[in-house]
């Protein structure tokens, strides 16, 4: 039996992470309110619940708020979970690993509960003056989520059902279509169509055994533009997308409107090629784990305002299947079209990130350099997600080229 003093200890410790996990507000007048006949219900509760469990190193903290998220809107304790709905959002959770949760328990705890757990942290969110934006799910905007006829299958979403010019949107090594969605949304409310989706053996598209080439992702695109139907377009492409657009430009110029080639290159030095080989034989021996701090590191640099970023990048990194990330990583690192870019005759805009050691500033100049309708912009604050890192000023520059088209 523990003695009084080590009693207090873990009163003391189990309080320090009750006011961490709910505020101090809340935990002053549960405590100093307490009375003969509550003191020691709290007392047991603080050194139980908040000592001796939620301390507990088997589960990262944020996780246990969201299993709280979980089981109080399962028990439709409802109480209970405004409270720790409310200090989960003011103490730093992702609102997007919250919505995950109720997502889930929609399936687990029913549809009438997630509705009303929807609902409350809806509330809570224009209360701590985090109201989401509007997004209706209005035939121009919603998303719509389908696969190529053809094989292998790409994962698509389209949305948008205007008139204006339709774009492509194509993504990064290692990441999937979610890369878009903010730039693909932004555009299809402007009135254009869009489309963004999964290079294979990515996210939700197929993952065929063996070798990839840069030849059959540029192929994958061709077929996916023809089964859309709604071309020529504007080619979007960052990183390894940008390398699929080169070779779709000198491939089948007909389908294309313009191009953007962002955070990207033509072809590697000795040096990069021998760095790319390091990284495939790291993912080889020890999967996307062996790599995944690496990479974040490459795409967003180590700017710690980006934490909610990376967090959201090593997930997807992990979810990689290992043998598909390098199979397609052997398609980039063999990069070949520096010499044939002067053949490209489409509108072309190149977007660089000024801090980005893999794309760098040079070598998105030696691209527009030799492509006749180039033009050049710089983004001096960011790595390689653009698109990410800075939505607002990557969204005004290709919003300025796609004008520039019509």
């Amino acid at each position: 039996m523990k003695d009084d003093g080590q009693r207090r200890d873990d009163f003391e410790r189990g309080l320090a992470m009750r006011r961490a996990t709910l505020g101090e507000d809340w935990v002053r007048r549960s405590t100093e309110g307490a009375t003969a006949f509550t003191a020691e219900f709290q007392d047991f509760i603080t050194r139980y619940a908040w000592q001796d469990v939620w301390t507990r190193p088997g589960l990262p903290h944020q996780t246990r708020r969201l299993l709280v998220l979980g089981m109080t809107m399962g028990l439709a304790r409802w109480e209970e979970f405004e409270l720790h709905c409310r200090a989960a959002i003011r103490g730093g959770v992702p609102v997007e690993a919250i919505k995950e949760t109720l997502l889930q328990g929609a399936i687990y705890c029913g549809v009438p509960a997630a509705n009303t757990a929807f609902k409350l942290t809806q509330q809570i969110l224009v209360q701590e003056g985090l109201a989401p934006l509007p997004e209706p799910l209005s035939p121009e905007r919603r998303p719509s989520r389908q696969q190529t006829f053809s094989s292998p299958q790409l994962s698509l979403v389209l949305q948008g059902e205007g008139e204006r010019i339709p774009l492509v949107f194509s993504h990064a090594l290692g990441l999937d279509l979610h890369l878009w969605d903010g730039c693909a949304t932004h555009f299809a409310a402007l009135g254009h169509p869009t489309l963004r989706y999964d290079q294979r053996g990515h996210g939700r598209s197929a993952r065929p055994a063996g070798p990839c080439s840069l030849d059959q992702l540029v192929q994958d695109a061709i077929r996916l533009i023809e089964e859309w139907g709604r071309g020529p377009v504007v080619f979007v492409g960052l990183s390894l997308g940008g390398m699929v657009g080169q070779g779709l430009a000198l491939a089948r110029p007909d389908l294309l409107k313009g191009l953007v080639l962002a955070h990207t290159t033509a072809q590697y030095p000795p040096e990069a090629q021998a760095a790319w080989a390091q990284r495939i034989a790291a993912v080889e021996a020890g999967g996307m784990a062996a790599v995944v701090e690496q990479i974040v590191d490459r795409y967003l640099g180590a700017d710690a305002s980006l934490s909610e970023l990376r967090e959201g990048l090593r997930a997807t990194l992990l979810a990689q299947d290992p043998q598909a990330y390098m199979a397609a990583a052997h398609a980039v690192c063999s990069v070949d079209y520096l010499g044939r870019l002067a053949a490209l005759r489409c509108p072309t805009l190149v977007i660089a990130g000024g801090r980005d050691p893999g794309a760098t500033p040079a070598m998105a100049e030696a691209m527009a350099g030799r492509i006749a309708r180039a033009r050049l912009a710089l983004l001096p604050a960011v790595a390689h997600l653009g698109v990410m890192e800075d939505p607002e000023a990557f969204e005004a520059l290709l919003g300025e080229f796609v004008s520039s088209l019509s």
